[in-house]
């Protein structure tokens, strides 16, 4: 899947919920920022312990999350991980392998800081999607 179209790569980001309550001026200007990238099955995506530099939404494919060589999760299109060390600039949290050959939309730390500065309203979607995730996960231990 080649997106020629910034409006095409727009269309997905609105599914992330730190993007989802953008407007379509703003999720465009995400979506110029966003970089397509082909990888084959078997590509290490990101590996635990290493410092992230990325946020990566799947277009297509399927990625398995391993965490401590355990597999916790498994991923598909419409997806996304990076998105803590992206913030951070901490270790990432798990390993992604890819499944199958895939197709991504990369957004790098470089053009991540640069549309916090300038995207109004992002910084405080990207907290209450943190917010949620923080929630569902402790859920999902004191279950």
């Amino acid at each position: 899947m080649l997106l020629r179209h910034r409006f095409q790569k727009a269309e997905l980001l609105k599914k992330v919920p730190m993007f989802s309550n953008l407007s379509n001026r703003h999720l465009n200007e995400v979506a110029k920022y966003a970089d397509q990238l082909p990888v084959k099955a078997g590509r290490v995506l990101a590996k635990e312990g290493d410092l992230g530099y990325e946020f990566v939404f799947i277009l297509e494919g399927k990625a398995r999350v391993e965490k401590g060589g355990k597999v916790i999760n498994r991923l598909n299109s419409g997806d996304f991980f990076g998105e803590i060390s992206l913030i951070d600039r901490g270790p990432r949290t798990a390993t992604v392998i890819a499944e199958t050959d895939m197709t991504l939309l990369i957004v790098n730390s470089k053009s991540f800081d640069h549309l916090l500065d300038t995207v109004p309203g992002l910084q405080r979607k990207i907290l209450i999607s943190l917010c949620q995730y923080f929630r569902r996960a402790e859920k999902a231990t004191n279950i």
